[in-house]
């Protein structure tokens, strides 16, 4: 039995090939949610033509504070260490397939070795190499990578990070997310939702973006000198929304002519976003990747990157420097590539490594 734990709407996004593969070739496989995100979740279930979860392990608001995810972790635990069955069927066995950098990533391998099964750790051998950026993702994976016995890592470098773990590694040359992007492309979209003439796009959600006021500020006073420059939809994740509020910047940016602030968008129509948009600016690891394959001119506010994608092309690595900001505002269409999806199918190769454990 094959088993997908996810519990964000990233690592829906990520996994959604594998789990239409799964669903199209009628094999076998258990749907669990750690219920870590609720909104949206529904809709892009829709999106992508899947089933509904087998298992969901919270049911509630969103958990995002670090209390909050704490209390939710031991919960969840307990709950597959008494009731490993409800949880994983009565063919408790096979493989769990868990995704990225997420608490819920964690949680999910953890779920895996209590429940005597191997864990794949997909978009594994990430590394940025510094334990605060990104925070605390950096963390999550170090542990992942030692909970996980099968590491699918998206190239060549990552593979290398984690070659001397005596993990079994596999390459998968890409990112799912080209896998996703390509359905995304392939499906019919509404266009209703995208702003007449020229704009950029901006995503902010990074713990050590927005959780720190100082930083948020300094954020804020960047996208208002990229605005002056070129109208932005600022996506809302609920995360930022939170702390424009508690840090009093919502009004400070409604008041902007040039800045919308937009609601966060389901995966098909964030895609019909970035494909009409003159560049985006975020922090976003996931947006990086698409933005690379797409071609668009990205600025990522970020000290490091743990990714390879885009980055010497159409990503832009801030470092946070003022002048590097505003130069990538003055003109981002020096950093625009033509458009270039990988001829790899990573979630296929996942698939069939994963089949050979799930016997």
């Amino acid at each position: 039995m094959i088993h997908v734990v996810l519990g964000t709407k990233a690592q829906l996004i990520k996994m959604a090939p594998i789990l239409v593969r799964l669903e199209q070739r009628g094999i076998p496989h258990r749907f669990i949610h750690t219920g870590q995100h609720q909104a949206t979740m529904d809709a892009m279930l829709a999106e992508f033509g899947l089933r509904p979860p087998d298992v969901v392990l919270h049911t509630g608001r969103d958990v995002v504070s670090l209390p909050q995810m704490a209390w939710w972790t031991a919960k969840i635990l307990a709950r597959c260490v008494g009731a490993r069955r409800r949880v994983f069927g009565e063919d408790a066995s096979g493989i769990v397939l868990v995704h990225g950098d997420t608490f819920s990533t964690l949680l999910g391998a953890l779920m895996g070795r209590v429940a005597g099964l191997v864990v794949g750790h997909v978009e594994s051998g990430l590394r940025s190499f510094d334990l605060f950026h990104p925070f605390p993702e950096e963390l999550t994976r170090l542990a992942t990578f030692r909970l996980s016995q099968v590491l699918y890592c998206p190239g060549p470098g990552p593979a290398a990070n984690v070659a001397k773990l005596g993990r079994e590694v596999v390459d998968t040359g890409t990112n799912t997310m080209a896998d996703t992007l390509a359905l995304a492309l392939a499906a019919e979209r509404r266009t209703d939702h995208v702003p007449r003439g020229r704009f950029g796009i901006a995503s902010l959600h990074r713990y050590e973006n927005v959780f720190q006021r100082a930083r948020f500020e300094r954020m804020v006073g960047w996208l208002e000198e990229i605005a002056a420059e070129c109208p932005l939809l600022f996506v809302l994740h609920p995360p930022t929304a939170r702390q424009l509020d508690r840090f009093g910047l919502r009004e400070r940016l409604e008041r902007n002519p040039a800045i919308s602030l937009f609601p966060r968008q389901t995966y098909f129509d964030f895609v019909t976003l970035l494909e009409r948009a003159a560049f985006i600016v975020t922090d976003g690891g996931s947006i990086q990747e698409e933005s690379s394959y797409l071609g668009l001119p990205c600025l990522l506010l970020r000290k490091t990157s743990e990714r390879e994608e885009g980055l010497g092309g159409n990503v832009v690595l801030s470092g946070y420097d003022d002048e590097t900001i505003r130069r990538f505002a003055r003109e981002p269409e020096i950093w625009r590539r033509p458009r270039a999806l990988p001829e790899q199918h990573p979630s296929d190769l996942i698939l069939e490594n994963a089949l050979c454990h799930a016997r």
